[in-house]
């Protein structure tokens, strides 16, 4: 059996092929740059996200810090007045 002689018909199809596997690869290289712009906006979404959570959770510690100081401060002085109460109370007989 003698090899085949490329035809002019052959040669246009390979051609064919030639031509749509460049457009498959110039197609697959935009895919892939939109979802890495898509990717890239998400995380930068997230990250902001993340990071107003974690600012309002400080502020929320802060305020609770401050709250719980002023009652710990506060703690001796009630206790005194309690001291002061059960005394007057023991005054007037009751």
């Amino acid at each position: 059996m003698a090899p085949l002689e490329p035809t002019d018909l052959t040669i246009e199809i390979l051609k064919n092929i030639r031509d749509e596997v460049r457009q498959t690869r110039t197609d697959l290289s935009g895919r892939i740059d939109t979802m890495r712009d898509e990717l890239s906006r998400r995380i930068v979404e997230s990250e902001i996200r993340t990071s107003t959570a974690v600012t309002e959770l400080a502020g929320a510690v802060s305020q609770m810090t401050g709250v719980l100081r002023a009652s710990h401060d506060l703690r001796p002085r009630v206790e005194r007045c309690e001291l002061d109460i059960a005394e007057l109370k023991k005054r007037v007989g009751q």
